[in-house]
């Protein structure tokens, strides 16, 4: 381009011919001329080149590469295979670089034959449609990295996104999910998109038919939406491309650097932290914030019903002699007393709950697993076993992890300590399992306290660590106690309380008669 330009200007300043300025750039007559008839130098032509060589095989090889489209794609035809095809079964003397000239041309014209991939703009009707995805991240959860998912729907009008934590992308997880976005938007879309999760799709089909799980169904009738599944793989990435990308955003704006919490509930309350901040962002080309174009959209929402729909998933599990049962590859603790039995656990996607089938009440709440392989004992599940071998309490596992959930308080080890000095080893032990089980029937602020009380008068008995506590929490005062020593010197028990009165006995009296 420059060379023209110099070419031209020379030609009108010097008056030079075609001939100098050919010598005088270096160039051919030809390309003197062609700068003088316009400025613009001229398109080059590829010469089109006989392939001798190549010829009696270009019709074979135009044969090959159609067919892979139809072909896993780790098993198509490379430029080398190409070549070493032609070698070994045709006998072909021909350059692997002719080869591979001639593929890539003729790669270009099957790609030229098909139809340019568009993206048809859509509009959203408010209150019609979401959609719904699972994202991977990563966190720290008690000083441990773990991968969790966090679940997103996204009202496709107002853009409005719910988001949620879980450990796991099971059935639970997709459930919980739904009942807690739909409570968070206050109403149910008309139709919701989806890929094909495992929760949702028991098997795919041709197209876009599936095989619904059962219990999806009666979600999506319980809530009364529309589903509506995306193509599998690429093909249909673009067809919830709202929640793919409201799932990367928030990840990218919210959970880096990596989070630090201490359990799930930590992080999940972050998060809705990080959503009502989100609130107030303006989608790009949109002159409303996302709570404002929600505002307008949540009149069109289906109503909720009355009752939330069952997120749980029920198991029918034995207790093995541990007192334990064993859900997905994790132990939990129940009462000594149905060790042998047979129990049902209510599955859900952050908690479960052991159930006494022939009751049906619930007998132990433990908060879900984050790791395979591991036990979680409750001190008060082991309290009545215990009572009767006291020898197994000091190295019970149960016992440390009720220290490092703090549970087992400093009140309670100096209870020990001095029911062991006073009555054994044994006996001590028994009587710290008896004070323990008051916990059952008060709270833990009260049997502190009653056992505060009861080491203050110089008492271990479990009946006064009783008696202490109720008094202590209808507000009556302790004046000092003696201890066994000073009962001896004739000091005695005494309470600020009114002496007994019968004055209230006149009006049953009165009442009879």
């Amino acid at each position: 381009m420059e060379i023209f330009e110099h070419i031209r200007r020379d030609r009108e300043q010097e008056e030079l011919s075609i001939r100098e300025l050919a010598r005088r750039y270096g160039v051919h007559r030809r390309t003197v001329r062609q700068a003088l008839e316009s400025a613009i130098p001229p398109v080059r032509k590829t010469p089109e080149r006989d392939r001798p060589v190549m010829g009696p095989y270009e019709n074979l090889v135009r044969g090959w590469l159609p067919d892979d489209k139809e072909a896993p794609k780790k098993q198509r035809h490379t430029a080398r295979r190409v070549w070493q095809r032609l070698v070994e079964e045709h006998d072909a003397s021909v350059a692997e670089t002719t080869v591979r000239d001639f593929v890539r041309r003729v790669r270009a014209e099957i790609a030229a034959e098909q139809l340019p991939v568009v993206m048809v703009a859509q509009e959203h009707r408010a209150g019609a449609e979401a959609e719904v995805d699972f994202g991977e991240f990563y966190a720290r959860v008690a000083g441990d990295k773990v991968r969790l998912w966090l679940f997103v729907m996204r009202l496709s009008c107002s853009a409005r996104a719910f988001a949620m934590v879980f450990a796991h992308q099971a059935q639970e997880a997709f459930f919980e999910g739904h009942v807690l976005a739909f409570e968070h938007f206050g109403g149910v879309p008309g139709r919701i998109r989806y890929d094909n999760l495992k929760a949702a799709v028991t098997r795919m089909l041709i197209g876009r038919d599936r095989v619904e799980n059962e219990r999806f169904i009666a979600l999506r009738s319980h809530y009364r939406f529309d589903s509506f599944f995306c193509l599998p793989g690429l093909d249909g990435a673009h067809e919830k491309g709202g929640v793919e990308g409201e799932v990367g955003r928030f990840r990218r704006a919210h959970l880096v650097p990596v989070p630090d919490v201490g359990d799930l509930a930590e992080l999940n309350a972050y998060v809705l932290t990080r959503l009502q901040i989100d609130d107030r962002r303006r989608v790009a080309g949109r002159a409303v914030t996302i709570a404002e174009a929600f505002k307008a959209e949540r009149g069109d929402l289906k109503g909720l019903p009355e009752i939330p729909f069952d997120t749980m998933r029920s198991l029918s599990v034995k207790v093995d002699v541990k007192a334990r049962v064993c859900v997905l590859q994790a132990h939990y603790s129940v009462p000594v007393s149905y060790a042998g039995r047979r129990v049902e656990v209510r599955l859900g996607a952050r908690h479960l709950e052991v159930v006494d089938p022939t009751r049906g009440v619930i007998i132990a709440v433990w908060e879900r697993s984050l790791h395979k392989f591991t036990a979680h004992y409750e001190l008060d599940h082991y309290l009545e076993i215990l009572g009767r071998k006291p020898g197994a309490l000091p190295g019970s596992t149960a016992l440390a992890q009720a220290r490092a959930r703090g549970v087992f308080t400093d009140v309670h080890p100096r209870f020990w300590d001095i029911a062991r000095r006073d009555k054994g080893d044994a006996e001590g032990t028994r009587q710290l399992c008896e004070v323990l089980l008051l916990a059952r029937r008060m709270s833990p602020a009260q049997l502190s306290a009653g056992i505060d009380a009861a080491l203050g008068v110089g008492s271990t008995d479990p009946a006064v660590v009783a008696v202490e506590a109720r008094r202590l929490a209808g507000g009556a005062k302790v004046v000092a106690l003696p201890t066994p020593a000073d009962a001896d010197k004739g000091v005695h028990t005494a309470f600020d309380r009114p002496a007994p009165s019968l004055d209230g006995y006149d009006t049953l009296l009165e009442v009879t008669q």
